[in-house]
């Protein structure tokens, strides 16, 4: 696990004590990726002493992880195995059903289940939440936005090409508590969610699937059929998304879907291309574009990945016998032959089959071994064409190789910009299919790698093939179809990105746009600087046709590459009347561009294509720009600056205020997800569970080969050896949104996930009870009659004894503890101030901390005093919680009683807790810190040591001692007694003494503060001589802690260079190791006296 996954894990400030009820027996378990340990409820508690005991056992082997266990029964005799087996083979748990109508609310009246199950307590508010109208925006009564404005998100649109996988499961975690936060607060919320026609992406699966299934490609149904079955795919896969979209708990206005090619949508994208096109923004030419030779289209950079390889290798390539392989990896050195000459110059290259088309050879003009061939050609020595040599101080390094340079300007992109500074010769030599054409010759026809061969076989022929050495580089390839990316010359629509990028820069600085964390910023602005023309044009079916047509007059062949041979209209009506005026009488045929435009060209309009733009509507009004656009950092410059750019053109704004950049989900193994990997986590599965068996089969419902099946396989048995276990969907929320800390990557553990499914069952077992203490349910459960109503006000109410007080105080350090951190994007922090809240102060030390508050002789006014501040703590625990765990949260938030007054529906459409300054309590809660600090160091004590914590009798407890060197203190200190036994698990006595003489002989001591030192007898318990040994280790690295403050204080400069506020904490931590050194030194005196 990374030291980042170890930094973002919420650790617990205290272990749980051993209690002996349900709710308070609560299992521990190990925050995952948390060396400190974390408490969750014992599942269904079912647990019995004798695992307990094993537990505990394994807990003192290892006190890195300590996770102390409570039994939640109390200990019986031991039963004999046939006993237990008899009770294994009693009835079976019968699977729970959802009996509640679709829309309508679930009935938690009754009593509560034993313990957490996610499917049961997920079941049915999702569907009531939206019947309810809980997720669109609420309005004023004059139809205006809320009083504290809008909050708006437009949900990156997936790809309608499959399931979503887990990155887009943090993604919807992420937005949908930033949604549900923003709505608890009084915002009126948008979530719009959408999806992606994923042109390439699309168009390849379906094929793929079509040759799998029914053996044909697309061109055997036709452009008109094939479409209708991508449709089919369109309509199948969009519901099996918004089923997981749903699943996820994604809050979404479903009244608001978008597609990108619905009608609305694509009138939109009509309207953009003729715009940018009148804006002298998008125009026509014949440049270099990615080419993919197996779907016959071109890329954007996005769809090329880089293979990169050390050296001299193998592969086969897309569209050849599986048999064939070719020679990747190494760099070819040949000669041209100087024209007039003997003399030859040698070049070298990895792609041996382009020179062919080479039209120059460049040298650095400075370079001495060439300056004689300036001026003059090479001859080409399979067509004889003469090659001059030039000099370019741009394209040559002339410390690198050879020097001299082969310029191939229709098939490089470095060449192509040499070519043009140059005015040099474009000589195309590939076909669209990847053979060769006669501009090839002799080799036209054949395919492009059996030319590679040939061109080096018959170099050699000549005599002037010089060698070959392995050559460490990078192979472009096609990410939807796995083909060798070639670059080749095409007339293409582009769009001019430059004055977009420029006017994107300046606004970004000039504060219109933040994008956070800062890693990304620096990576816009990179990319903003060095931006490039865009490709848009797609040589697909499935897509935007381009909305422009060719006018071809009568007589005349027009040149397709030339702008002004295109009428760009947003419909064939005004494409029809463009013509006719420009005809001025002569007779022509439109013929409309048969490309379709790239997936971005249409996503790049999400933020406002899905309000109504070009339309004047409310929503554009109220919604746009958005607040936030939060997506991946690897989409950053394909997706977010197209998004900006299309946002100041067309709409004169910023499309969003706010980026923000989330990891990217990595496997357990750091390794990007891949399919053949079978890393690829459907987030359902985590939520539901999943057998392994059953991962293996969905492998077999996908495009791919048996031969990857099997290596997926492979890496599913690595990574899940008994498949997926269930966490559900609030533990996995909860997971991702704890990763997200502003690091690059999450290497994603499941095992993190079902850490924290058994906080939900923490939550469910202390929830419950909970309402045991507000008598509402026995302790198993059942609902009770019961008298309690909260008070009207969450306000304390002035009875407030101070463990209430220090509760109350809690409450508002995490409350603004969690909406600073969601301010600020810390989901990370957010998470862990809401799971410490509630989890340590309200669990592992309130509702231990009263039990003396709920006793039979306690008074009426005393307990329920208790109750209120029990209940508004716990709600507000809830409300904290249910941006991340939405479900649970609201199954738990409906069996509460309601205030007076209180109409609220739903926990989602309650108020989020605000700090209250009435609900300060600063000096009461430093006092009671004091006392959880004496209870940490009681609770090392005890794990350092390993000493039983099962005694029977008084004399077999624990005996804890406080040594409190003021009155003030010790009276505290006194009065909180019977919660420093209660909180210290096998304590039966705790005593308070004042001088080191009344410190018995052998104990073990820790240090709370410079007053304070807990002691607890351990002499007969423990080896003297290793305590002594690691009393001195301690000692020792106190002593050098001071030495170093010490040779600090002493230098010469040390009053007037350091400011007084160190000084005073340098004197603070002098004064602190002193007194700790001491306590050791005695301690240590202690243990001698045993030996």
């Amino acid at each position: 696990m990374s030291a980042q996954d170890q930094k973002v894990a919420p650790p617990p400030d205290l272990l749980p004590a051993e209690q002996a009820n349900p709710a308070e027996g609560a299992a521990a378990a190990t925050a995952p990726g948390s060396s400190a340990p974390a408490v969750a409820a014992a599942e269904g508690g079912k647990e019995t002493s004798k695992n307990a005991a094993k537990k505990e056992a394994k807990r003192l082997e290892k006190l890195a992880q300590k996770a102390a266990k409570g039994p939640t029964v109390a200990q019986g005799p031991k039963k004999d195995k046939a006993e237990k087996k008899e009770k294994k083979a009693e009835a079976p748990v019968e699977e729970w059903v959802n009996t509640t109508p679709a829309g309508e609310k679930k009935d938690v009246s009754g009593n509560l289940p034993s313990g957490y199950d996610p499917i049961q307590v997920e079941a049915a508010h999702y569907e009531w939440w939206n019947a309810k109208g809980f997720f669109k925006p609420q309005y004023k009564s004059d139809g205006q936005p809320l009083d504290k404005g809008t909050f708006s998100i437009t949900f990156p649109p997936p790809n309608i090409t499959g399931n979503l996988h887990i990155g887009h499961a943090l993604t919807i975690a992420i937005q949908d508590a930033m949604v549900r936060w923003k709505r608890m607060q009084g915002y009126t919320v948008l979530f719009l969610p959408g999806y992606d026609h994923a042109g390439i992406a699309t168009q390849a699966v379906v094929e793929q699937r079509l040759i799998k299934t029914e053996g044909h490609s697309r061109h055997h149904y036709g452009r008109e059929k094939f479409l209708e079955k991508v449709w089919d795919w369109k309509d199948q896969y969009q519901a099996k998304i918004t089923t997981q979209m749903t699943r996820l708990g994604g809050s979404f206005d479903w009244d608001r879907v978008a597609f990108t090619m619905s009608d609305s949508l694509s009138k939109a994208v009509r309207e953009t291309f003729c715009t940018m096109h009148e804006k002298g923004l998008l125009y026509r030419a014949n440049r270099l574009v990615n080419w993919c030779v197996y779907l016959n289209t071109s890329l954007s950079n996005l769809e090329v990945d880089q293979l990169a390889l050390t050296g001299r290798t193998l592969l086969n390539v897309k569209g050849y016998d599986a048999k064939e392989k070719f020679e990747f990896g190494v760099i070819t050195s040949f000669a041209y032959p100087i024209e007039n000459s003997d003399e030859k110059i040698i070049i070298a290259t990895t792609r041996p089959e382009t020179m062919l088309g080479d039209t120059a050879i460049a040298v650095h003009p400075d370079d001495t071994r060439y300056k004689h061939l300036h001026g003059k050609f090479a001859i080409h020595p399979f067509n004889g064409r003469k090659i001059p040599i030039i000099t370019d101080a741009i394209t040559v390094d002339m410390e690198f190789g050879t020097g001299a340079v082969k310029i191939t300007p229709a098939h490089d992109p470095n060449d192509f910009e040499c070519g043009q500074r140059n005015n040099l010769e474009f000589i195309s030599l590939m076909n669209d299919d990847g053979t060769y054409n006669e501009n090839a010759a002799p080799f036209q026809g054949m395919k492009r790698f059996h030319v590679r061969n040939e061109v080096i076989k018959a170099l050699k022929e000549k005599g002037l093939f010089i060698e070959q050495n392995d050559n460490e580089m990078q192979i472009p390839i096609c990410s939807r179809s796995g083909d060798v990316v070639e670059q080749i010359i095409k007339p293409q629509w582009w769009v001019s990105c430059k004055p977009m990028a420029e006017e994107a820069l300046k606004r970004t600085r000039a504060g219109e746009l933040e994008i956070k964390p800062k890693t990304s910023a620096a990576d816009w602005i990179r990319w903003m600087e060095n931006m490039q023309d865009w490709c848009i044009s797609r040589q697909l079916w499935w897509g935007h046709r381009c909305p422009a047509y060719l006018i071809k007059f009568d007589g005349e062949v027009p040149d397709t590459a030339d702008d002004k041979n295109w009428i760009v209209a947003r419909d064939l009506e005004e494409a029809e009347a463009k013509a006719k005026e420009r005809a001025n009488g002569r007779k022509y045929t439109l013929e409309q561009d048969e490309d379709v435009l790239d997936t971005w060209f249409s996503s790049g309009l999400f933020p406002f294509s899905t309000m109504g733009w070009p339309d004047k509507t409310a929503d554009m009004e109220h919604f746009y720009p958005n607040t936030i656009m939060e997506t991946g950092w690897d989409i950053l410059f394909f997706w977010v600056a197209r998004m900006v750019f299309f946002g100041n053109t067309l709409t004169g704004k910023m499309p969003f205020k706010e980026v923000y950049c989330h990891p990217m989900v990595r496997d357990a193994y750091g390794r990007k997800m891949s399919k053949s990997l079978g890393n690829v986590i459907d987030p359902i599965d985590v939520i539901t569970g999943q057998v392994l068996q059953k991962l293996h089969n969905d492998l077999r419902m996908g495009n791919l080969p048996e031969k990857e099946i099997v290596k997926a396989e492979e890496g599913q048995k690595k990574l899940f050896p008994k498949g997926i276990p269930q966490c559900g969907t609030d533990a996995l929320r909860f997971t991702l949104c704890n990763y997200t800390s502003g690091g690059r990557d999450i290497n994603m553990d499941i095992g993190r996930v079902e850490g924290y499914r058994k906080f939900c069952n923490k939550l469910w077992n202390a929830t419950k009870f909970c309402l045991f203490r507000m008598d509402l349910v026995d302790l198993n459960g059942v609902r009770q009659q019961s008298t309690f109503v909260p008070n009207a006000s969450p306000l304390p109410t002035g009875q407030e004894g101070l463990v209430e007080k220090w509760l109350f105080q809690k409450l508002n350090l995490a409350t603004a503890a969690v909406n600073n951190a969601l301010e600020a994007r810390d989901f990370a922090e957010a998470t862990s101030a809401a799971y410490q809240y509630f989890l340590n102060d309200l669990c592992d030390v309130f509702i231990e901390a009263t039990k003396p508050l709920f006793e039979a002789d306690t008074s009426a006014s005393t307990k329920l005093s208790a109750q209120n501040t029990l209940y508004t703590c716990l709600e507000g625990g809830l409300k904290l919680l249910h941006p991340f765990m939405p479900y649970v949260t609201e199954d738990l938030w409906q069996r509460l009683p309601r205030r007076q007054g209180d109409k609220c529906e739903s926990i989602m459409v309650s108020s989020f807790p605000e700090y209250i300054s009435q609900q300060e309590f600063p000096e009461a809660a430093a006092e009671f810190d004091t006392v959880v600090e004496c209870i940490k160091a009681a609770r090392s004590i005890v794990g350092l040591y390993n000493l039983p914590t099962n005694g029977k009798t008084i004399e077999d407890k624990i005996t804890v001692i406080v040594q409190v060197k003021t009155q003030q203190q010790r009276k505290l200190l006194e009065s909180q007694e019977p919660i420093i036994i209660g909180l210290t698990k096998g304590c039966g006595t705790a005593k308070f003494i004042s001088d080191d003489s009344e410190v018995p002989k052998g104990c073990g001591t820790e240090f709370v503060t410079a007053d304070i030192n807990v002691h607890i007898p351990v002499a007969g318990k423990v080896n003297a001589s290793a305590e002594i040994d690691k009393l001195q280790k301690k000692e020792a690295l106190a002593q050098s802690g001071k030495n170093k403050i010490v040779k600090l204080t002493e230098q010469p400069n040390y009053e007037s260079a350091v400011k007084e506020e160190i000084r005073n904490q340098n004197s603070e931590k002098l004064n602190n190791l002193e007194v700790e050194i001491e306590t050791l030194r005695l301690s240590i005196e202690r243990f001698k006296s045993l030996l």
